[in-house]
């Protein structure tokens, strides 16, 4: 066991440390709730996706510089200071008064919340030894699955009950009771790191993250703006290469490049970027088939994926079992075909499947999910010394985000076109009626003779998404092969 286990209250800080990433994980989603209600009083429509982009950018750039500085200054520092922005954002988005002040407030929580999931997980590594290590962090990593399912519920409350203001204000005294927990309960040795922060390495990183995001968020909108992207891309290609050339000549970079020699470290971040990318895809267009195809209530398509979240936990408890007795590239064999089998089965189904089978295909992917992240972010901890753990840390979050990010673009697109494609060729059909099919308390507005050549389209369409996704577990197979060491040392 560390020094900081030894001295720390483990209890008290796991639970305040599930409690922050609670409130970073439905934060992101409880906006979309009240985001109707917001739009109205603020009328900003035509700026309403960038209160969800400019969190996420802010995040992700935020990301990396939050892991080097905890390796730096200790995790206890950052991780209060990175609350402390969170809060102080949201409070300031609360008494928002229009769009373009709230997108501003909204960048600066977005800055904030990038500290807490990577610092949580490297404080968890701290704490817990191996196998224990990856049932905690299954825990924690569930959050994000269980807010996707509450922040809905809970968002309509506090709109329908209180403002849509409140949605903001409540992290304030959520934030205040994690600081005060960390602060008295988790002790740790002061770390001697410099203070000089790798200034060029941070802005090329930041402009090159900040390229490819944007890029993707174009890319997802309609009509296209080609050139925009096309200067985006050459912005981030550009970027990475003086991004490279920095760390490379920098005294201490934000991001060791030697980390990129090791092979387990490249490719399990690789895997969970895939993964990730195909767990955005099934969270997101599993509840309009849900909806859409079967009709059922938005309660019960968010029901769908909730076994996915409880088989999470399940994944991790088995990921730290077989930690301590094979290696890495084993495990994510063993965990991808979960995902596999549960990908091969959304190709194949057909449209009327009954709804029952959703909750068995989230028990299938829900168990390979957790997994997957689990012994990939394990895996990324334990081939770094203990003065990396928090780079290597916030990297592996860095891969999960664009994973996510990115892929929901691509897969936006070829849900769009195919969309657009079915419309044209069924007479009749306009994409608004797609638009009022997904929605189950609009369907019953269309003609019905309409519905079910609307329901084939949205069929064809989510089934395209779904090869996109299958592909992607695909790739991660061939990469993983790449990843296949003789021995796996247990690292308490």
């Amino acid at each position: 066991m560390s020094e900081t286990a030894k001295k720390s209250n483990v209890t008290l800080v796991t639970i305040a440390l599930f409690v922050a990433t609670f409130m970073a994980a439905i934060e992101g989603t409880i906006v979309s709730t009240a985001m109707p209600t917001i739009v109205g009083d603020l009328h900003g429509v035509a700026l309403m996706n960038w209160v969800f982009s400019i969190f996420l950018l802010t995040n992700a750039i935020a990301t990396p510089i939050y892991g080097k500085l905890a390796d730096r200054l200790g995790r206890k520092p950052m991780f209060i200071g990175g609350i402390a922005i969170f809060i102080f954002g949201s409070v300031m988005s609360g008494l928002s008064n229009s769009m373009i002040v709230l997108i501003i407030w909204r960048a600066i929580q977005g800055i904030g919340a990038g500290s807490i999931l990577p610092i949580a997980n490297t404080i968890i590594a701290d704490i817990y030894p191996l196998e224990k290590r990856a049932q905690v962090l299954g825990l924690n990593s569930s959050a994000w699955g269980i807010a996707s399912v509450i922040a809905p519920l809970l968002g309509g409350f506090i709109v329908d009950q209180l403002s849509w203001h409140w949605i903001f204000f409540i992290n304030l005294p959520i934030g205040l009771i994690v600081m005060i927990l960390v602060q008295l309960y988790l002790h740790e040795e002061k770390r001697q790191g410099t203070t000089r922060m790798d200034l060029a390495g941070t802005i090329w990183l930041a402009l090159m993250l900040l390229a490819i995001m944007y890029a993707f968020q174009l890319i997802g909108q309609s009509p296209i703006n080609w050139q925009i992207v096309a200067g985006c891309f050459l912005i981030t290609i550009v970027s990475l290469i003086m991004f490279i050339r920095t760390e490379r000549l920098a005294k201490d970079p934000l991001i060791p490049m030697e980390l990129f020699d090791n092979r387990t470290f490249v490719v399990q971040n690789i895997v969970v970027f895939l993964v990730s990318g195909f767990l955005i895809g099934y969270e997101v267009y599993l509840p309009d088939w849900t909806q859409g195809i079967l009709g059922l209530r938005a309660s019960m398509a968010g029901f769908a994926v909730t076994p996915s979240s409880l088989m999470w936990i399940v994944g991790s408890f088995i990921a730290g079992k077989l930690l301590v007795r094979i290696t890495p590239h084993q495990i994510i064999n063993l965990s991808l075909a979960f995902v596999l089998i549960g990908g091969i089965i959304m190709v194949l189904i057909p449209a009327e499947t009954p709804f029952v089978a959703f909750l068995l295909i989230s028990v299938i992917c829900g168990t390979g999910f957790g997994l997957t992240v689990t012994t990939s972010l394990i895996s990324v901890q334990n081939t770094v010394e203990s003065t990396e753990i928090g780079v290597a840390t916030s990297f592996n979050t860095l891969a999960r985000t664009l994973g996510q990010t990115l892929m929901i673009s691509v897969f936006g697109i070829v849900m769009n076109a195919t969309m657009l494609r079915g419309v044209r060729q069924t007479e009749g059909t306009t994409l608004k009626m797609m638009d009022k099919l997904i929605n189950p308390m609009t369907a019953n507005q269309l003609s019905a003779n309409l519905l079910p050549k609307l329901r084939q389209i949205l069929f064809s369409s989510l089934h395209n998404v779904f090869i996109v996704a299958l592909i992607l577990i695909i790739v991660a197979y061939a990469v993983n092969f790449f990843d296949r060491q003789q021995k796996k040392q247990r690292i308490d």
